[in-house]
């Protein structure tokens, strides 16, 4: 059996839990590219789902709609964002630092 702590190293909690006790986590001994697709997955879904209310008439939603977008669009994009997080901290120095946007900003200067 492993020692707690190594399962603790290697099981990373999401932040979206709701409880002291994580039950999803990520592990973080994935292939990176495995988790990078998870994080586009949960960001494609919050994506579309703003896409969607976007083109809708607000007119027809209920007041009572609005904590249920926002807690769906907080889950994804926090999930997307802790698998960003770990798939970056797994991925080799020169692949992670060298990808940059075009005005020339890269993925080193998003962790401020």
């Amino acid at each position: 059996m492993k020692n707690p702590d190594s399962l603790t190293a290697r099981y990373h909690p999401l932040k979206t839990r709701y409880s002291e006790t994580p039950v999803l986590v990520i592990d973080t001994e994935a292939d990176p590219y495995e988790i990078l697709d998870a994080a586009r997955q949960r960001i494609r879904a919050a994506s579309d789902l703003l896409e969607t209310l976007y083109c809708t008439c607000f007119k027809q939603a209920e007041a009572s709609d609005i904590p249920n977008i926002v807690s769906a669009l907080y889950l994804l994009t926090q999930d997307g964002n802790d698998l960003l997080d770990i798939a970056r901290q797994r991925l080799p120095k020169h692949v992670a630092s060298s990808t940059t946007t075009p005005c020339g900003s890269g993925l080193a200067r998003e962790k401020r």
